[in-house]
């Protein structure tokens, strides 16, 4: 493992390797027919909850469960498409920010369901919302008896859709605790008096922990792990119920080495006094650090694969270590206050049962201050650091403000790398983030382009067509879907472009030709629109004051409303030969892309690219087949700014 003391007085690492065997483990349990929600609140209990969150979509997560809206905007920010609920009660304050970034709330009382459905039909878009029931918890949520009628009242709400309905477990960790028992019967009188009112409602769930590891019954549509994917059992006696192996371990490095007398004291309020001849190690880790007062004269740490014990009063921003039975240890060797080192083991229950807490207040506090090092596939370098927690500020756009940011990110970058992220990722937020729209990201761009002749036209062709290449054009992307209508458009000239743009509801926009002459019927053509793989109808085709306008879209796609869907689009066109010119340009943030130009058999010569792409790696790798094909190609995990784009020239 990379010494990582070398570059930090302290670090985490978070083994992402291990978090993937803890879910096989939970799909294990739950089956292939259950959704997992990964819960991610707390910054991922301490664990990164950008960095965890991308695990979790890689392992196939349906949700990702935040307690409020700043967590949820920080993993959209953080480019994390996967459906995000909030699981605590959320407050009026917050409902701009849940549109805006498409978070789903949950509700508790009719109140803020009322206000949030205002804001829906002002904005004149949809939203899910899962209903919270306090089945015995006392906390959030309806109680059992009303919940029925404000369930009723919600579903008659305009543009608020009720996708779910859940509760939570106060003693899952306890199999043989009768109130689990009881709690279940509530929250099934309630699905139950439901049926009878001819309302239902697709995602049910209850389970958290516990309730995986204890009640198979629970299961239902969904369940909401949480402490035990980071390798956490929720309670004592519960090892043989799975194989969890724990996600974090915080590790620091001696920086200083003294041999004290006996009868001296050591540390604020000399509560630790030599008995004889000591040997004691500072280590640079303190209560500002998340390891507690409480911990002095009682916790350890593992140095050399030895326990040692803390001594002395833990202070703000150090603590001491007795390693007099270590006399080989040396500066800079690595510690370790929570994980394994050689044959021992700290557990976080070991650290919780010391100072009278639980094991997820250890997992939260602990190393709040050090950086995240994510270890992934046993390389401890993989995943590039980030900060824990991104600072989004208000909509705010003004040119100084934008100037001191790239300002301090310059400074970071010489300084420290994980500043310079924060930043990279406030300045994403400033430039292309709208009030009054919300932030459209796309995923997987690819673009590919055919140009050919006309069959049969050959030299000396007449007619229509003569003058043309026939163009075939297939894009496909990932993005949140937002409604069951939308435009494909095809502008004349760039008032017609800058008009689509405008337009919310269009999908997708062409400009044909850049001339003001009126459209043909063959001009342009939409031959196949598919969302997840399924025909999606074409409506109406129409020509209008912003060009021509082709309108799709139906039913049939109000299953995939507010989720991450893979969109095609293929489209037939002209392309003037006298032009000698094909542009494509990207309009939205996207991460990845690939752009293919294939002109075989065209006679095209000297075929080439001119691009400009702006983000953090700026520049794709192109691969060239002579006579036939180009391919622009940037990876899958990495940003491409809006107005980056490139195009293809030749001569004939």
């Amino acid at each position: 493992m990379l010494l990582q003391g070398q570059r930090y007085r302290s670090w985490v690492e978070i083994d992402l390797d291990s978090f993937r065997d803890n879910w096989d483990e939970i799909n294990r349990l739950v089956g292939p027919c259950v959704k997992v929600l990964q819960v991610v609140k707390a910054d991922a209990y301490g664990h990164g909850a950008i960095e965890i969150s991308r695990a979790a979509v890689k392992n196939g997560v349906y949700a990702l469960g935040v307690a409020n809206a700043d967590e949820g905007v920080q993993l959209r920010v953080g480019g994390i498409e996967a459906p995000i609920i909030i699981l605590s009660p959320s407050t009026d304050a917050e409902i701009d920010e849940i549109i805006k970034y498409n978070l789903i709330p949950s509700v508790s009382d009719i109140h803020f369901a009322v206000q949030l459905s205002g804001r829906l039909v002002e904005k004149g878009t949809r939203l899910p919302v899962h209903i919270e029931i306090d089945t015995g918890m006392g906390r959030g949520g309806a109680i059992s008896s009303d919940a029925i009628a404000m369930i009723k009242s919600v579903i008659a709400l305009p543009h608020v859709e009720v996708e779910g309905i859940f509760s939570h477990l106060s003693v899952s960790e306890v199999e043989d605790d009768e109130y689990n028992a009881l709690q279940w019967k509530r929250f099934g009188e309630i699905m139950k008096g439901l049926e009878g009112e001819g309302i239902s409602i697709p995602m049910r769930h209850i389970s958290n922990s516990g309730g995986v590891l204890n009640f198979r019954a629970f299961d239902l549509d969904m369940v909401r792990p949480g402490i035990m994917t980071y390798g956490v059992y929720p309670g004592p006696g519960m090892t043989s119920k799975a194989k969890l192996t724990p996600v974090m371990t915080f590790k620091t490095s001696i920086v200083i080495l003294k041999d004290f007398p006996g009868g001296y004291s050591i540390g604020y309020g000399r509560s630790h006094v030599t008995e004889g001849p000591a040997r004691i190690a500072t280590i640079p880790v303190g209560y500002a650090d998340g390891y507690g007062v409480i911990m002095s004269n009682q916790g350890e740490a593992l140095i050399r694969g030895r326990r040692a014990p803390i001594v002395g009063r833990i202070s703000m921003d150090m603590c001491t270590v007795d390693v007099t039975h270590i006399p080989d240890c040396e500066m800079g060797d690595e510690v370790v206050l929570m994980g394994r080192q050689g044959d021992e083991y700290i557990s976080a229950g070991e650290i919780a049962e010391k100072a009278g807490t639980i094991s997820y207040e250890i997992l939260c506090a602990l190393g709040k201050r050090a950086p995240r090092i994510f270890v992934d596939k046993g390389r401890p370098d993989a995943v590039e650091p980030k900060l824990r927690r991104i600072f989004i500020p208000g909509e705010e756009k003004s040119i100084a403000r934008i100037d001191t940011m790239i300002r301090g990110c310059l400074q970071a970058r010489t300084t420290d790398p994980q500043f310079a992220d924060a930043i990279y990722y406030e300045m994403f937020e400033a430039l292309f983030g709208r009030e009054n729209r919300q932030l459209e990201l796309r995923m997987g761009f690819r673009y590919d382009i055919r140009i050919s002749k006309f069959p049969g036209g050959g030299e000396g062709t007449t007619g229509p067509d003569e003058g043309y290449f026939k163009v075939t054009t297939h894009i496909e992307y990932a993005k949140i879907l937002r409604d069951t209508l939308f435009i494909i458009g095809c502008a004349r000239n760039n008032d017609q472009l800058s008009a689509l743009f405008e337009e919310e509801k269009c999908e997708y926009r062409w400009l044909l030709n850049g001339t003001n002459t009126p459209f043909r019927e063959d001009d342009f053509s939409v031959s196949c629109v598919r969302v997840e793989s399924a025909d999606v109808p074409v409506i109406s085709e129409q020509n209008t004051e912003r060009g021509y306008e082709v309108l799709c879209g139906g039913e049939g796609l109000e299953k995939f409303l507010n989720r991450q869907v893979k969109v095609e689009i293929e489209i037939e066109t002209k392309q003037h030969k006298g032009g000698r010119m094909f542009p494509v340009y990207l309009a939205y943030p996207t991460r990845g892309m690939n752009i293919s130009f294939h002109y075989e058999g065209t006679g095209l010569k000297s075929v080439r690219d001119v691009s400009f792409f702006a983000g953090r790696r700026p520049y794709p790798k192109v691969t060239t087949s002579e006579g036939r094909s180009i391919d622009l190609k940037i990876d899958d995990d990495e940003w491409v700014f809006p107005n980056s784009g490139v195009t293809f020239v030749w001569d004939l």
